[in-house]
């Protein structure tokens, strides 16, 4: 059996999701399924999996993508959202880290990171910024009980999606 590298992570495994099964307050991705993947037509190769940081969304949004502010059908993301980024603008933020300091910088969740980033980013600076959690983030896993999946839904890599585009509904808030 083949998989196609666009459902594998950079890890070499099966790509996980970047926002919980049957979460709909922030569908995440250019198919809005919650994974971090595409296909040719994702012009913008969303395919990192970011946790979001404030400095992070300042410095998008001063880039020209302002991730931060609410709009009809987006809510709009803060620190700890996680959100399929684009290749370049997470390796915008990497080389600016050097002046604007690592926060600059999204963690990465490198199950849910497509492997097609390893085309434009290596492995060891994706490792580099991975994300490892918290005890704030734990806490707020074990507040907030994870919502149940639709019935019927397959999810994940493959299945058809919504279209494309940057704006989507709002965040998910518990990592």
């Amino acid at each position: 059996m083949v998989i196609e590298t666009s459902k594998l992570s950079v890890l070499h495994g099966p790509l996980q999701p970047n926002t919980r099964p049957g979460d709909r307050s922030h569908p995440t991705g250019f198919y809005r399924d919650g994974y971090c993947w595409g296909e040719e037509e994702d012009f913008g190769q969303h395919y990192v999996a970011g946790i979001m940081t404030k400095e992070f969304l300042e410095f998008s949004k001063r880039r020209g993508n302002d991730l931060s502010s609410r709009r009809p059908g987006f809510q709009g993301l803060t620190e700890g959202c996680r959100w399929c980024l684009c290749v370049e603008r997470w390796k915008e933020a990497m080389m600016a880290s050097e002046r604007l300091g690592e926060r600059v910088v999204p963690r990465v969740d490198l199950a849910a990171t497509a492997m097609d980033t390893l085309r434009s980013i290596n492995l060891e600076d994706l490792r580099r910024f991975a994300w490892r959690g918290n005890d704030v983030e734990q806490r707020r896993e074990r507040e907030e009980p994870a919502p149940e999946s639709p019935p019927g839904r397959s999810g994940g890599p493959g299945r058809s999606g919504f279209g494309g585009g940057s704006s989507g509904s709002g965040p998910r808030r518990v990592l």
